[in-house]
């Protein structure tokens, strides 16, 4: 397939209600419109959204074969743990961020894009490349480390002036927070009901879907453009490290993905989760346990930069180079 067309198939990805809703909500702050989301409504939404995925990510878990998706498992829960330290590292000599929004960058970049996810799968059938029918299972692996990691990583600076119990119940705060309990609590309720307990509530969890992560996305689009001017302050190395470090993450997904057995195609969307950074996720969990960072620079760099460069060049890019190492690991 030709790499030019390869661009033009991921290019039409980008337009979908969710994306389009993060822009209006981006026009809305530039024309001074107030289309903020009443504070319980984002509330309701982000309990959802974080329920929802991992409630999808269990079902797809159970209907996995063991044998097939441990060692793919073991992976992406190696690099759902190296990504965000290695985001909260490189972002200390690239930026002039302080550690708690270097700690919220790094639990977005550590988690992943379900709209990424989706698209390169939708891209790699449209191509005919075959994947493994397990990646929706790592999608939910990724999406809980990276955030822990991160939002523990800009807690050790908060909790620095506390004292050791004052530390250990941030700690405690964070990993059985509301955040990780719906997500980890979604999985294990899909991994034991499975697809026919799914289907009970799949109405409301899977058809509702898009039309809520609109709505969140609309105010996250508000909440960025108010913010915007902030990544001026970070400075021209957040821009780069939004479109460098992606393709950095995603090579490594795709060599760890050849690493644990996977096929073209399952590589290569293991590096697609490795190299997208989670707009729904992670700022829902952020906002619950990091009040205090700043969702402007978060958002534009993931949601604002990484987001649509993977949407547009990031996909075919990631085929490329996962047929380049190809011969590497057979």
């Amino acid at each position: 397939m030709d790499f030019a067309t390869s661009l033009a198939q991921a290019g039409t990805n980008f337009v979908s209600v969710p994306v389009l809703a993060f822009l209006l909500g981006l026009i809305a702050v530039a024309l001074k419109t107030d289309l903020r989301l009443p504070d319980a409504v984002y509330q309701a939404t982000s309990m959802y959204l974080l329920f929802a995925i991992g409630l999808k990510g269990g079902v797809a878990l159970r209907a996995s074969d063991p044998a097939e998706v441990l060692a793919p498992i073991g992976v992406a829960l190696l690099l759902g743990m190296l990504i965000p330290l290695l985001v909260f590292i490189i972002l200390q000599y690239v930026t002039k961020l302080n550690p708690v929004d270097r700690g919220a960058m790094a639990a977005h970049y550590g988690s992943t894009s379900l709209v990424t996810f989706t698209a390169a799968i939708v891209f790699l059938e449209s191509v005919d490349i075959a994947f493994e029918g397990f990646m929706p299972t790592l999608l939910t692996v990724l999406e809980i480390p990276g955030i822990i990691v991160g939002l523990l990583l800009a807690g050790r600076y908060l909790s620095r002036s506390g004292s050791e119990s004052q530390q250990a119940g941030w700690i405690r705060e964070i990993v059985f927070g509301k955040s990780i309990l719906l997500l980890g609590g979604g999985l294990i309720i899909g991994l034991l009901t499975g697809a026919e307990g799914y289907e009970r509530v799949e109405p409301f969890f899977g058809s509702l879907f898009i039309g809520v992560l609109a709505l969140f996305l609309l105010e996250l689009g508000v909440l960025a453009g108010r913010r915007i001017g902030s990544v001026r302050d970070a400075g021209f190395g957040l821009i780069a490290f939004a479109i460098i470090f992606p393709l950095f993450s995603g090579t490594l997904g795709i060599i760890g993905g050849y690493i644990a057995g996977l096929s073209v195609g399952g590589a290569m969307v293991l590096g697609v989760l490795c190299a997208s950074s989670s707009y729904i996720a992670a700022p829902a969990a952020v906002r619950l346990a990091l009040p205090t960072a700043n969702p402007g620079i978060t958002l534009t760099a993931s949601l604002g930069i990484t987001f649509p460069f993977n949407l547009i060049l990031g996909i075919p890019i990631y085929l490329f180079i996962a047929q380049s190492l190809e011969g590497w690991f057979t």
